[in-house]
């Protein structure tokens, strides 16, 4: 088996949402495979051009033609892909660094604000409707609710804690090295199909990989609002109960501190 391709698989996310971890991380690996050599092509620059497309599909989704509709579907799906490279790239070269995680985050979110603002606008303007906008600010509220809450937590655990985060990342760390590769070149056909099923659980995920599947889909068939609906809700749903799980843990967290301080 191709070693080159061995190792581009292995830098593949483990977390990869469902669409992300059939299509677009697969092609992004194909793709590498052909460029990752160019040393002057570095991931920081495939993150700026990933968001020069990004921002491209956004200016065709506002035009509102059936058309752009089309080309905005592909250039998300280049986008992502593109997203998806430069990660693996900076692993493969091992040149990952703290700017560029910061600099692909903050274009991810970025990124899915602007989709959905413009699918939101595009609705109402087919629609003369307000809904659309008020669905697409709800979904994007929420998701981002979804990563604030994290930092929430963060900050009130260091609050009473400064080795929280230390403590913290090294577990992840740990459990992160507990994850071996299970499927891609060199396993079976029994092993990929296994990695397969499990997979399907993550269509339900509506993280960043599951809405390039639902915003090409609304643009291929024109059903924006029918997304909307489905992003609206899910990141509810999804934002409610992640702030119920950061409570309980926050919660869980302080009354094993209160025990731990009365046994000494």
């Amino acid at each position: 088996m191709n070693s080159k391709l061995q190792n581009l698989w292995a830098t593949k996310n483990k977390n990869d949402e469902w669409w992300s971890s059939f299509v677009t991380s697969p092609l992004a690996i194909v793709a590498n495979y052909l460029i990752v050599d160019w040393k002057w092509l570095t991931p920081n620059r495939l993150t700026a051009l990933s968001f020069i497309v990004a921002c491209a599909a956004v200016a065709l989704i506002i035009q509102g033609g059936r058309t752009e509709f089309i080309i905005a579907a592909v250039l998300i799906h280049v986008s992502h892909v593109l997203d998806c490279m430069d990660g693996q790239m900076a692993r493969y070269r091992q040149v990952a660094s703290r700017s560029g995680s910061f600099l692909d985050k903050m274009t991810d979110q970025i990124q899915v604000i602007l989709w959905f603002g413009a699918i939101g606008y595009a609705a109402y303007q087919q629609s003369g409707n307000i809904l659309p906008v008020f669905l697409s600010f709800t979904g994007v509220a929420f998701y981002s609710l979804r990563g604030y809450l994290k930092y929430v937590v963060i900050y009130t655990e260091m609050s009473d804690d400064p080795d929280y985060l230390k403590r913290t990342s090294a577990e992840v760390g740990e459990i992160e090295n507990q994850r071996i590769t299970k499927a891609g070149p060199g396993f079976g056909l029994k092993a990929n199909f296994r990695w397969f099923a499990g997979e399907q659980r993550k269509l339900f995920s509506f993280d960043e990989g599951v809405f390039i599947f639902m915003l090409s889909a609304a643009l291929l068939f024109n059903a924006l609002t029918v997304m909307l609906w489905i992003f609206a809700v899910s990141q509810l749903f999804y934002g409610i109960a992640r702030s119920i799980q950061r409570a309980r843990m926050l919660h869980l967290n302080q009354v094993g501190q209160i025990l731990t301080t009365t046994e000494k």
